[in-house]
């Protein structure tokens, strides 16, 4: 982690990133994670996602004013998503590195290829109450597999009806409990040195600039077609991530 090229690339990740998450409000984690498994491994990339996730997402979680309302409405897959967590770092500490790095690629596939097909479905009263930790609890194993947030909790979240400023809320609190389940089964599993704590640390910053030229762009850019070039490009960076981890492997 002395390196300085791979210190160099640690940062310049969490300032893409965070210039995606100021753009189109997502994408930090999942960009840093799809990143930082190309310049190390899925193990260090989950660690040092850490502190600058954490701090993103707190703050997109407590924007909007609609936090009690939310996690009333939601606790139960919240719960299940950070709950699993646990399940999912288990299965990662005796799982070859290479097969849950191509799951990684899988995942980042799946989000681009839904998200680019515009594919919604939405779930009644009812059918929320019994589906949302269902899928909350398949949501924290992915994330204890493989560091990432989004699938398939992104898409519950959009299922059951929230304004776009309660989604982009509900995203928020998401990441930000996963993130902490995570942390927090990372050190107990002793998967969470104090080095890359100190260095996710650091990468708050370029992060935080990140999102401040992301937020000026997003004044000034199409969010239109930036989601769209943002999608195929995670489309074959997954590709890559499989190809690299399939390889290595």
């Amino acid at each position: 982690m002395n390196d300085i090229v791979t210190m160099f690339a640690i940062g310049g990740t969490f300032l893409l990133a965070g210039m995606v998450k100021g753009i189109i409000g997502l994408g930090l984690p999942t960009v840093s994670l799809a990143l930082l498994t190309i310049a190390t491994d899925l193990p260090t990339a989950m660690a040092l996602l850490l502190v600058p996730s954490f701090f993103t997402n707190i703050w997109q979680a407590l924007v909007g004013g609609n936090v009690v309302t939310i996690v009333q409405r939601i606790w139960p897959f919240l719960t299940m998503a950070a709950a699993m967590v646990w399940v999912g770092v288990a299965v990662f500490a005796h799982t070859q590195v290479s097969y849950l790095s191509a799951l990684l690629g899988i995942l980042l596939i799946t989000y681009s290829l839904i998200s680019l097909a515009g594919f919604r479905f939405s779930l009644s009263s009812r059918q929320e109450t019994w589906v949302g930790p269902l899928i909350g609890a398949v949501n924290g194993v992915l994330t204890g597999m493989t560091g990432s947030f989004v699938v398939p909790g992104v898409m519950f979240l959009q299922s059951i009806g929230l304004s776009r400023d309660q989604l982009i809320q509900g995203m928020g609190i998401l990441f930000t409990t996963s993130t902490l389940a995570l942390g927090i089964a990372l050190q107990e599993n002793n998967m969470l040195s104090a080095e890359l704590g100190f260095v996710s640390g650091l990468g708050l910053f370029p992060a935080i600039l990140g999102m401040m030229a992301g937020q000026w762009v997003r004044r000034r850019l199409s969010e239109i077609v930036f989601r769209r070039v943002f999608f195929v490009s995670l489309f074959m960076l997954g590709g890559y991530v499989i190809f690299n981890a399939l390889w290595t492997g």
